[in-house]
């Protein structure tokens, strides 16, 4: 089933791509693994995927020990900040650095670890009061800070949209987010590099893709139906 569902995927991708004009290169698929069994990352792997998105840090950790070491490991969950250590060398990039404390937490294991850790910062930008992440209007004193420090690299911007039946609803939300890298990107900031807009999940990344991104974290588009965990917060 997988293969059935990444090449559906993999359709959407390009179909998209050729209605915005760009390359399906641009484009990296997130595989949005958590909650899922090791054998369907085993499944996945084959197909050849490599990027895989987890948000609990326990599961990451414990699927990083089982599976092939090639796999980019995506942070893409609320990240708590006692929890930074157990992941600052497992994973390939945090999607979801949303505040300057976690920020500084990163920073001081990424020393310890003498490593340069990239990271996404999250953009609330629908607003929800139920989703993390910085308002737009706070972005300007979180770089003040964060581009000074020397072990985390600034690679672009995330968001979570809201969830909606009409992916078109979710389509101001990545023009907004596209708007603030275009800014953000203007300004030349040291330690800032804004390649990359982590926005998209199942329901809406076509459109995602047409308003710019260049990495789309698909869960249940993959996998099929979410195998749901007792309070799951973040949808796929």
């Amino acid at each position: 089933m997988i293969k059935t569902l990444y090449q559906m995927v993999q359709r959407n991708i390009s179909a998209a791509c050729k209605n915005s004009g760009r390359s399906t290169e641009d484009v990296t698929l997130i595989a949005v693994s958590k909650t899922k069994p090791i054998p369907k990352l085993e499944e996945a792997y084959q197909l050849g995927i490599r990027d895989f998105g987890e948000n609990k840090v326990q599961e990451l950790v414990e699927k990083y020990e089982a599976l092939p070491k090639d796999i980019r490991w995506h942070m893409i969950g609320h990240l708590q900040r006692n929890k930074v250590k157990y992941i600052i060398d497992k994973v390939s990039l945090i999607h979801s650095v949303d505040s300057i404390k976690l920020a500084r937490e990163i920073e001081k294991e990424g020393k310890k670890h003498n490593l340069r850790m990239p990271v996404l910062i999250e953009v609330n930008v629908a607003r929800e009061e139920s989703k993390f992440g910085l308002y737009p209007e706070e972005l300007d004193d979180f770089f003040d800070e964060v581009r000074q420090f020397q072990h985390i690299e600034i690679k672009g911007l995330m968001t979570i949209a809201p969830y909606v039946h009409n992916p078109e609803e979710n389509r101001g939300v990545f023009q907004e987010l596209r708007k603030i890298s275009v800014d953000i990107s203007m300004k030349n900031l040291d330690n800032t590099d804004m390649s990359i807009l982590s926005m998209g999940m199942t329901g809406d990344y076509m459109v995602a893709i047409e308003e710019g991104a260049s990495m789309v974290r698909v869960g249940t588009g993959l996998f099929g139906e979410r195998e749901y965990t007792l309070h799951e917060e973040i949808e796929e």
